[in-house]
């Protein structure tokens, strides 16, 4: 598997050309597995082509991993192809469940905090692990409502899915200040509770602020609040290789590069003041 170091972009494909023919200076790449399982065509052309110039990670839609529906054996037989193609740093997914009676809602769908379902989702996160022969990572996702049963808070839940099943977890900083401000939780307890050296990959990106409620959208820039929330974290755990995340409304990627200089500004003051305080 390849080393994932620094600081990434999602691959869209609206900048496949800029990042063949100008090669931009990004340390890595993140790229939609599901993108991807397809027999042929330009975009896993395309995909060949830039993997010869920058490392990458998966990141899936699809595993809901979460769900009562047995486990799709023949996506994950895609899946597992599209690694050995691509030779990630690691494939992710959600904490989520996508479906029900073989439907794809294609929605990230929260889970229940509870002993049960942290039981039902160790057992299938060990299956995924066992057919991939290898670890996966799993993404904290942003939630809207919560539920009565809920015996834990979700930084508990989470933090007790990676401990029993040796899995990574991809925190997503955006996702954590949206759940935190719609739940009304402490987005810093939140980050306290996760064990460091399970952060494999940190997701940085934007949303719509109504006010009273947020909804993750990943069609704005990384705003003031998850920054300031991003140093913490780096403060609290160390350095973790980061990206930005953007699915819609997608600029130029000079743009995106800019913004990538503004995460590696904040990383380097989190850092500096660790060091500091140390």
């Amino acid at each position: 598997m390849t080393k994932i170091d620094g600081f990434g972009l999602g691959l869209r494909p609206a900048h496949y050309h800029d990042f063949l023919e100008q090669k931009p200076p990004v340390d890595w790449l993140e790229i939609i597995s599901e993108n991807y399982l397809v027999p042929g065509g330009r975009a896993l052309q395309f995909l060949d082509s830039i993997r010869r110039d920058y490392p990458m990670v998966m990141h899936g839609v699809s595993l809901s991993i979460g769900g009562c529906d047995p486990l799709n054996r023949d996506y994950l037989r895609e899946l597992k192809a599209l690694i050995q193609r691509v030779q990630p740093g690691w494939v992710s997914d959600h904490i989520c469940w996508t479906g029900v009676d073989h439907a794809n809602l294609h929605d990230l769908l929260p889970m229940p905090y509870t002993e049960a379902a942290l039981a039902h989702l160790v057992e299938r996160v060990t299956q995924v692990q066992d057919f991939l022969g290898q670890q996966i990572v799993l993404e904290n996702a942003s939630t809207y409502v919560a539920f009565h049963a809920d015996e834990m808070s979700e930084a508990e839940f989470v933090a007790q899915l990676i401990k029993r099943t040796d899995c990574g977890l991809l925190l997503d900083v955006n996702n954590v200040y949206v759940s935190a401000v719609n739940h009304g939780f402490d987005a810093r307890a939140y980050i306290d509770a996760i064990p460091s050296n399970r952060i494999k990959q940190i997701h940085l990106a934007g949303h719509e602020d109504h006010g009273d409620y947020i909804i993750d959208t990943h069609d704005h820039p990384v705003g003031a609040p998850v920054f300031e929330l991003y140093q913490y974290t780096l403060q609290r755990h160390g350095w973790i290789p980061t990206m930005i995340e953007r699915d819609d409304n997608i600029p130029p990627l000079a743009e995106l590069l800019t913004e990538l200089d503004t995460v590696k500004y904040h990383a380097d003051t989190a850092l500096h003041l660790t060091r500091k305080a140390s």
